[in-house]
């Protein structure tokens, strides 16, 4: 059982003393009989100096106000209120303590109310108002508000996405679907977000383009449908702060990225700076798009974000994107977990990101099962420069040097005291190409910078490199099997010369997809009987729409540039990608569950890179990729809007799940809305698309776990399934039946797999897959099996 993510903390005063010191009198140059009734006197002060700095520091703690999110049973709702707004304002009044020190009014402690994505309100209280609010009627639970941690031209192409088959036709291009991003808000001038070729706006809308700084309603349109701002939780906990920017209009530019990732519209001649050139356009393009900004320079909350959540299910959203996390929350303490669970009950689907505290097992967060969880993999595109030697030799490299600088037949230099490339005055010296040949040069870009080198030669295979865009010198990274070929051409003594050209951008590059370094691995902290992270998508060096005003590049130490595009890494990245897949499907299948998008998502997923060779993972040297770290592989869409069979789920079967977590009642009806909830069956064995099984490092006695599950027929008509399983190494594995037969189309089966292991005291990770294989037909239904340590916080 975990406690609060998230404990209180208060300056607290305290006051030792020790009634063995003689420093604890007061003297004076006095009789004796004096300096005793002074030293009397002087304990007796201090002992009621104490006794009222005590009193004080409770008084203190206890009018110290803060915001609360507070979770209420609307069943308990008094008939005597019109609404749950009303019942949760008269319940604020009721509890307000008489403390003339606070200057809100009951107005101003009421920050939101809370209906949809939850049932409940945010307030400002002080701990003994607290005290007296869990005695009302309807209370379930409450915890203080936190801050929140935020997490193409080319990746449709990657993910097999064509206009002539397949899932893109068959949805429209996810024609009328609507997407609520929860972000950091929109630059909705943006060519992304132009309404060309859009349609009417579905009926089922009812959202609203709010008015604010520097945006009026008239920048929606058909594509930008709605954009909502929220921040009443970073008022309320920072009351005198002056907001940058109060509207939907994005100023850091992560918003903009993911939400045209999402859903931006075709925009012709999209680059960065030459690199990665073409045409930008969302996963889902005619999707519908919505902004709730609840993300800010001056912070993020909880509250604003169950707000913006809340209001997108209100609005009518199919799927929320939101590309930020809690880290080390309980789910009945997550803001996304709760909020996806009211949002799943009135069938949209919340599709989410893994983080970035990869590649350590146990860092994933956002580990809800009830929501989709991506991590993020690499891509075939490198952009490049290409080095030619002046011997004939050509060299590829990675340079991301946001200009057509002119390096023409510049001396090539290798001296070994220039080589860390760390002194600009050292740099200064010479003139031409200089060998960096210092493994951490690299980060050297300042020296560099100061000094009048023209260019520089890196060597490195630090994949981390490569994730990001920053390259502010002219120079190239190579390989480090380049490098003693580069030196002694260098010290050939027959004038070496170099060039270098800027601006490439190569494709088809090996091997890709392979996990990103940075993605947060499984399992989940906070539900790791449930295998995360779910399914995999394309998350570095994504190209997308950006703030025009913001700097995504720069020349040496001075000049930065801005661009209508950037390169972003991140699984803020890979989320939206999951998040304009799942829109296609729900145009292709507006009958589909939350769940059961994903179950398709996730057993259509492949497992091999481009050279046909399994996928592999950049934070572990290119070893083979486990389920902790990519979920149940690399998204198919094409391969998901048919996927056979899928794994559905209820909200009861949710609640079954929290009802074996050893969560208390107030814990279990803060996450499903109600106190009303059925906890007569309860199991760890939800109907989930993937399989993990714990064991306790150490523990090298025998586990067994068995598995039930039940799949329902979403393909042909009729059909029969045979399974086959891939063995996690040092396992068993059985499958009841081992023959699935379906007779018609939503037909459900069931079937028991179970897997025996030995413990062991290293902790390894083991990984395998059950494949269900249609018989004379092409359905595979894969579903991925770890075998895994226990993670603990």
């Amino acid at each position: 059982m975990h406690g609060s993510s998230c404990p209180y903390t208060s300056t607290t005063l305290a006051i030792n003393i020790n009634p063995f010191s003689n420093h604890n009198s007061i003297t004076r140059n006095t009789t004796g009989k004096e300096k005793m009734e002074v030293t009397k006197l002087g304990v007796h002060f201090l002992l009621v100096l104490v006794q009222f700095l005590v009193l004080f520091q409770a008084r203190l703690v206890l009018s110290e106000r803060k915001t609360y999110i507070v979770h209420m049973d609307k069943t308990l709702m008094p008939k005597a209120f019109v609404g749950h707004e009303s019942w949760y304002s008269s319940t604020i009044d009721a509890v307000k303590s008489t403390d003339s020190s606070s200057p809100r009014s009951n107005g101003e402690r009421l920050v939101y109310a809370y209906d949809n994505a939850l049932h409940g309100f945010s307030a400002v209280l002080s701990e003994d108002e607290l005290k007296t609010l869990k005695k009302s009627q309807g209370f379930i639970s409450a915890y203080p508000d936190k801050l929140v941690k935020l997490d193409t031209t080319h990746t449709t192409d990657f993910l097999g996405l064509n206009p002539l088959s397949g899932l893109w036709p068959v949805s429209e291009y996810g024609k009328d679907v609507i997407v609520g991003v929860i972000d950091t808000g929109i630059w909705p001038e943006s060519q992304s977000y132009k309404d060309d070729g859009m349609t009417a706006i579905p009926s089922k809308w009812k959202g609203k383009c709010e008015v604010g700084q520097d945006f009026n309603s008239s920048l929606c349109n058909l594509k930008l449908i709605g954009a909502q701002y929220f921040n009443k939780g970073l008022r309320a906990a920072n009351p005198n702060i002056t907001i940058s920017m109060n509207s939907t209009r994005d100023t850091e530019g992560h918003g903009t990225h993911t939400s045209s990732t999402v859903a931006g519209n075709y925009v012709y001649g999209a680059s960065f700076f030459g690199y990665a050139s073409g045409t930008a356009k969302g996963v889902a393009p005619r999707a519908r798009l919505a902004m709730y900004k609840v993300a800010w320079d001056e912070g993020t909350y909880l509250s604003d974000m169950i707000a913006g959540m809340d209001q997108a299910v209100a609005d009518g959203v199919d799927i929320i994107s939101i590309s930020m996390g809690l880290n080390f929350a309980p789910l009945y303490e997550d803001p996304v977990a709760i909020a996806s669970f009211g949002a799943m009950e009135n069938g949209v689907l919340v599709s989410s990101s893994a983080g970035n505290d990869g590649p350590g097992i146990g860092t994933l967060h956002n580990g809800i099962p009830w929501a989709l969880t991506t991590a993020a993999s690499t891509i075939d595109r490198s952009l490049a420069g290409i080095l030619s030697l002046g011997n004939g030799q050509t060299i590829i490299g990675w340079s991301a040097f946001p200009a057509r600088a002119f390096i023409q037949d510049l001396p090539l230099i290798y001296n070994k005291t220039l080589s860390a490339c760390n002194s600009s005055e050292l740099l200064s010296s010479v003139y031409g190409i200089v060998i960096c040949e210092d493994s951490n040069s690299f980060n050297n870009q300042y020296y560099i910078s100061q000094s009048s080198v023209p260019s520089v030669i890196f060597f490195s295979d630090d994949i981390s490199i490569k994730e990001f865009s920053a390259f502010p010198n002219p120079g190239v990274v190579l390989s480090t099997k380049y490098k003693q070929l580069v030196i002694n051409y260098a010290l050939s003594g027959n004038n070496p010369s170099a060039s270098i050209t800027f601006q490439q951008t190569i494709l088809g590059t090996i091997p890709a997809p392979a996990v990103a370094d940075y993605s947060s691995r499984g399992p989940a902290p906070s539900c790791p009987g449930v295998l995360k992270p779910d399914i995999m998508s394309p998350g570095t060096l994504v190209l997308a729409a950006f703030p025009p005003n913001i700097p995504v590049a720069s020349i040496g130490n001075k000049v930065r540039l801005s661009n209508d595009f950037a390169l972003e890494s991140g699984t803020s990245m890979a989320c939206p990608h999951s998040s304009g897949i799942a829109a296609l499907l729900k145009g292709a299948h507006p009958e589909w569950s939350p769940a059961a998008i994903k179950s398709a998502m996730m057993t259509t997923a492949t497992t091999v890179d481009n050279t046909q060779s399994p996928i592999k993972d950049t934070g572990s040297n290119y070893d083979v990729a486990s389920p902790l770290a990519m979920g149940a592989g690399f998204v198919n869409p094409n391969s998901a809007l048919d996927p056979g069979l899928i794994y559905d789920a209820t909200t009861q079967d949710y609640i079954n799940l929290l009802c074996s977590m050893n969560f208390t009642q107030s814990q279990i009806a803060t996450i499903v809305r109600s106190s009303s909830f059925n906890c007569s069956n309860p199991s760890p064995d939800l109907n989930y698309p993937s399989f993990i099984a714990l064991y306790e490092k150490g523990n090298t006695s025998i586990i067994t776990k068995k598995f039930e599950r039940t799949v329902t027929n979403v393909g042909n008509s009729t059909g029969i399934y045979e399974a086959f399983y891939a063995l996690p190494m040092g396992s068993s594995i059985s499958v009841t039946p081992s023959k699935l037969i379906f007779k018609e189309k939503y037909e459900k089966q069931s079937y028991t797999l179970t897997i025996t292991y030995l413990g062991e005291t290293a902790g390894m990770v083991r990984a395998g897959s059950i494949i269900w294989a249609e018989v004379g037909g092409n359905h595979r239904v894969r579903s991925p099996i770890v075998i895994a340590p226990t993670v603990s916080w």
